[in-house]
């Protein structure tokens, strides 16, 4: 993926020992302005990576906090074509940003995918993860986003067998993103060492030709920093920023930022 924001990222990152935070925000949550102050707040925290979550009607792999988040979003008028508005907005104050959209499939399909990735691609963003595409279904979507330099970020679980997770990292680009524990987004107390051989699993399928990220229920520093020993390239986290970006109006965005500094310190000390 020459020229790519995301590939980028983590070549820099690499080069100085570093893991990867991405940062995941629901558009139009609480506002469609407030998301944008949100992702501010994320970068100046230390962010590496942001998804743009695009509000669906039926998020299946979303917990409770992302999907009433979700469904607060279009009650106030969020859609796709304003997400990437406020894409285009973010692009602008941070031109070196990997921007990936997070949504559900028929967003695309509806819209047409390749008409979709053309306006998606003009509004600055490098990639998409879509948890609701299976890879052996994905030829089209594929074609489509590599004929763009488009990322597609495939979703592997701790049961994925060997064979698929081979399959997943050989058609992922940007990195592959591995859900951490079995079941839907939401934050954890603690992760199971089913977690760290699925890591390891990851990591072997992917045999250094693409980045791991992992996310679903990372809300701590000690869980980044357990993620990086286990050897996670990056630590994906939603629902925690998620819950923060629903309180007191005027604490949001030093609260998102203290927040994603606390992550990062974890992932640049991993002893």
């Amino acid at each position: 993926m020459q020229g790519n924001r995301i590939g980028a990222r983590f070549s820099a990152l690499a080069a100085k020992g570093e893991r990867a935070l991405a940062c995941y925000v629901v558009t139009g949550y609480p506002g469609l302005k407030a998301t944008e102050k949100a992702v501010d707040a994320l970068v100046a925290g230390g962010a590496d990576i942001i998804e743009l979550g695009i509000p669906f009607s039926d998020p299946i792999a979303d917990g409770p906090t992302i999907q009433q988040a979700s469904h607060t979003a279009l009650e106030r008028g969020a859609t796709p074509d304003k997400a990437l508005a406020i894409a285009k907005s973010i692009r602008k104050k941070h031109p070196d940003l990997p921007l990936l959209v997070m949504t559900y499939a028929n967003i695309l399909v509806h819209a047409g995918v390749g008409k979709f990735m053309d306006k998606a691609k003009a509004a600055g963003i490098d990639g998409f993860i879509l948890p609701d595409m299976p890879v052996e279904e994905a030829g089209e979507y594929i074609k489509s986003a590599r004929e763009r330099n488009l990322a597609t970020v495939f979703l592997a679980s701790p049961n994925t067998s060997e064979r698929r997770l081979e399959e997943i990292a050989e058609n992922s680009s940007g990195f592959m993103y591995l859900v951490s524990v079995y079941g839907i987004t939401g934050t954890r107390k603690h992760f199971e060492n089913y977690t760290v051989e699925a890591v390891k699993r990851a990591k072997r399928a992917a045999s250094g030709r693409i980045p791991v990220g992992v996310g679903f229920g990372i809300s701590k520093p000690e869980h980044a920093r357990f993620m990086a020993s286990a050897g996670a390239d990056a630590v994906i986290v939603g629902s925690a920023i998620v819950d923060r970006m629903s309180g007191p109006k005027g604490m949001m965005t030093a609260d998102l930022k203290s927040f994603a500094s606390s992550l990062k310190r974890a992932l640049r000390s991993r002893a």
